[in-house]
């Protein structure tokens, strides 16, 4: 048995992306620098049902990867399917980068700055 772990990277640009929208379900993307490719976007409703802020609201994540687009290349974080709502984007674990509108049935972006 090995000590070292190796670390284990997400798939490049030849992964499939199936986004699951309509009705009340829409998808998100979030455009990131090359520098930060495999870095995970957390990303959290804006605000609940009881008020609550997405600071102490559950957050998911996914990780930025390179993107095989017509023309070149992008990297960007996809989250495929999301309820229809507002969502904070996080630069980090504590520092806020925006807010994004994600409508039923549509595709929104984000660009991280």
């Amino acid at each position: 048995m090995h000590d070292a772990v190796a670390r284990e990277h997400a798939p490049g640009s030849n992964d499939n992306l199936l986004l699951d929208i309509g009705g009340d379900t829409g998808a998100l993307v979030v455009y990131a620098a090359a520098d930060r490719d495999q870095a995970e976007v957390e990303i959290s409703p804006s605000a609940g049902e009881n008020g609550e802020s997405g600071e102490n609201g559950e957050r998911t994540h996914n990780v930025v990867r390179r993107r095989q687009v017509p023309g070149g290349s992008v990297y960007a974080a996809v989250f495929p399917a999301l309820a229809a709502g507002d969502y904070t984007v996080w630069r980090d674990e504590q520092t806020r980068a925006g807010t994004v509108l994600v409508p039923g049935g549509q595709v929104a972006s984000f660009k991280l700055g």
